[in-house]
């Protein structure tokens, strides 16, 4: 009698790191680093939660100064990134598409939002709100405790990156200024 191996296609399709159906909404997440790393099971829930918002070209998901209220993934369309200066002069700062994610900020925090989002073609977004995040840390602490990490470590990053531009640019001015009082 022959032995079932794991090579086995019907064995294989029960044990095998499972991979989420392309264009679903846990292959999406799947691909945001405060998603990376969970479950199937866990990838799952926080399907289950998110919400699916669809934009018109030109439309706001949020203006620079609203409350942060949770973060956004792009499923398709493109969403400009952009901030206004003093003279309320806007530049755009990003263009994000498919896979990009914005916002994650205020899942940590209620301050205002640091820019606005503007939609420049037709966009499908999904969004993961702060009340949903503690919501699943009631459900599922472990779970909560996961993605906040991530989050965290998405900041740390960045803010590391700020950190080494500042320092870039410090010793910049501080060379120029230092050309102007000393000139050759």
């Amino acid at each position: 009698m022959a032995r079932a191996t794991n090579e086995s296609a019907v064995w294989k399709n029960l044990f095998s790191n499972r991979k989420f159906q392309e264009g679903s909404t846990e292959s999406l997440l799947s691909k945001v680093p405060a998603f990376s790393g969970l479950s199937s099971r866990e990838m799952k829930e926080v399907a289950a939660i998110v919400h699916k918002r669809e934009y018109k070209p030109g439309e706001p998901v949020f203006y620079q100064g609203d409350p942060g209220l949770g973060m956004y993934i792009v499923q398709e369309g493109e969403v400009s990134i952009v901030i206004a200066d003093k003279d309320d002069v806007q530049k755009e700062l990003a263009l994000l598409t498919g896979g990009d994610f914005f916002g994650e900020l205020a899942l940590l925090d209620e301050s205002p939002r640091s820019a606005s989002a503007i939609c420049k073609t037709a966009c499908s977004l999904i969004g993961f709100f702060r009340p949903d995040l503690f919501e699943l840390i009631e459900k599922n602490t472990e779970l909560g405790i996961k993605i906040i990490l991530k989050l965290a470590e998405i900041v740390a990053e960045r803010l590391r990156k700020t950190d080494n531009e500042l320092s870039r640019l410090r010793s910049e001015l501080d060379e120029l200024t230092s050309q102007k009082t000393n000139p050759a």
